[in-house]
């Protein structure tokens, strides 16, 4: 018999779901090293420490041709996300507007511009970090997702954020460092210091597109990045 065989999915998927849980804090189910030690016993390779970690293609291929909200009614392309899975930096907005959602990548019109060169600044590429959003589809006429669209897709980017394990976050903007932290704070607030998320800093910080309204917050931001910067040496 294979690894291939559908047995040893079933393993596959509940040993990355321990895994999942397990990085996330979760107490309330068996998440032992003695549970997935078992795990490994009834079939998994032992000597593949990438087992452990949930792939980005794994990850995607789960969400699928997504329906679980009604977004999916309106939208073009799914924005998944791109960049680098080792990537040290992860910025995180709030979800696709237009021209994500007619080409399904993150952060290219003009927001997505400002933030290019944001990154550039930190002496960073994209192809280097990974640049992905709360929710996956573009909301209409760009409004702010609405709480049950945030919550059937926020587990699939900490997903994302665990598969990846950067060394710190970005949130962009009050709905990505409200969801992730949890908090009602506004981001005007937040700005400027780390908290904590699954174990990495996040960074909170005023929205690209919020720069563009707003320019005089540009020196903030650049603020908050120079933090980012040290903390990554």
């Amino acid at each position: 018999m294979t690894a291939d065989a559908p047995h040893f999915q079933i393993i596959r998927d509940i040993r990355n779901t321990l895994c999942y849980l397990k990085q996330n804090g979760c107490t309330g189910f068996d998440c032992s090293s003695a549970s997935l030690q078992i795990l490994n016993r009834l079939g998994m390779p032992t000597h593949d420490a990438a087992v452990d970690r949930e792939s980005l293609a794994d990850i995607r291929t789960d969400l699928g041709d997504c329906t679980r909200c009604k977004l999916c009614e309106s939208r073009t392309h799914i924005v998944f996300g791109e960049g680098s899975p080792n990537a040290q930096v992860m910025f995180v907005g709030e979800g696709p507007g237009f021209d994500e959602d007619k080409c399904g990548q993150p952060f290219v019109g003009a927001a997505g511009h400002l933030l290019t060169k944001i990154i550039a600044a930190m002496g960073l590429t994209r192809e280097t970090v990974y640049i992905g959003n709360i929710v996956k589809c573009r909301p209409p006429n760009n409004r702010n997702p609405e709480p049950e669209e945030i919550r059937h897709c926020l587990p699939f980017l900490k997903r994302q954020v665990a598969a990846i394990h950067p060394r710190v976050i970005c949130a962009l903007g009050n709905v990505a460092a409200r969801a992730l932290l949890p908090t009602e704070t506004p981001i005007s607030r937040l700005r400027g210091r780390f908290y904590e998320v699954m174990g990495i800093p996040v960074m909170p910080t005023f929205h690209p597109a919020f720069l563009l309204r707003n320019p005089e917050k540009k020196r903030e931001v650049w603020e908050d990045v120079q933090q980012i910067m040290k903390m990554l040496g």
